[in-house]
């Protein structure tokens, strides 16, 4: 069996401080390819630097953008990692194993994520393992989902990693905060759009769902006061998100619009009607660049 070719895949903005490390452990790729959404900082000179393609690119979204650099890739095979997050050596290893063989009898694979916090990793909770498909087969693959927490869809079947891909996601615990509640709008605004609504009940049961799950199920609790602060801010944002969505719709059913400004009942400009369900996402809170 050939030797599979490999593309590495990162979407950024403004990572200068981090985009070097992450493309130094992905130079086992055949190819590293950087989408950027004009950065102000250095981040493109330092991807170039390091030998990576980069391309610049106005921001539609995190699917949209992801999508954009897949299909933008030199070959099938790709890697799609965050500028935060680092494959560590056995990943390394493991992928390379595959790869060898030519990835034979799989069209992706889920890579379970290694979440640092304050000094320490997170390994339990909703942080632990946070599997995440990020190693597939462009040809069968899709990113799909909110443009918020997109994910992506495999046509075939697919095999999981053992060794985790390092998740160096928070600057500090401002930059956290601000993150998750950028995050709640956004999802909230296409939650909306998509013909989603909440209620009161919403606000109280999907947080305490939230903590309850991460502290106590899932033991976040085992990981010290670091368990126990990411869990507060998690659930913070899932309140937030559903506060935001609720007040969306108390809006719109008072000035009889959509999110978008159209009236209920009308039709977008592409002629698709209005409305249709929407599952929730309810994993960890996703960690963004741009």
């Amino acid at each position: 069996m050939e030797k599979a070719a490999l593309s590495a895949c990162i979407i950024t903005h403004n990572e200068a401080d981090r985009i070097g490390a992450c493309l130094d452990a992905l130079a086992f790729c055949d190819e590293r390819l950087v989408v950027d959404s004009h950065s102000t900082d250095a981040t493109r000179g330092i991807a170039a630097s390091r030998g990576a393609r980069v391309l610049e690119r106005d921001w539609p979204g995190y699917r949209s953008q992801k999508q954009f650099a897949t299909d933008a890739a030199s070959h099938d095979w790709v890697l799609c990692v965050d500028a935060d997050e680092i494959v560590t050596p056995a990943l390394r290893a493991e992928i390379e194993a595959l790869r060898a063989r030519g990835f034979q009898g799989v069209r992706g694979y889920s890579i379970p994520r290694l979440t640092a916090y304050f000094g320490a990793f997170l390994r339990h909770g909703n942080a632990w393992p946070d599997r995440q498909l990020r190693l597939y087969d462009r040809r069968t693959a899709r990113w799909v989902g909110y443009e918020v927490h997109e994910k992506v869809a495999i046509d075939g079947p697919t095999g999981t990693l053992r060794a985790p891909l390092e998740h160096h996601a928070y600057r500090d615990l401002d930059d956290h905060l601000r993150r998750v509640d950028r995050y709640a709008s956004l999802m909230a605004q296409e939650m909306h759009r998509a013909g989603r609504r909440a209620s009161l009940l919403d606000l109280v049961t999907h947080p305490s769902w939230r903590l309850l799950r991460g502290l106590v199920i899932k033991r976040g609790l085992q990981d010290g006061w670091r368990g126990l602060l990411y869990h507060f801010v998690e659930a913070g944002y899932v309140r937030r998100k559903y506060l935001r969505l609720w007040a969306l719709g108390r809006l719109a059913a008072d000035t009889g619009t959509r999110a978008d400004g159209t009236p209920h009942g009308g039709r977008d400009a592409g002629g698709a009607a209005a409305g249709g369900g929407a599952r929730d996402h309810q994993g960890p809170e996703p960690d963004r660049h741009a």
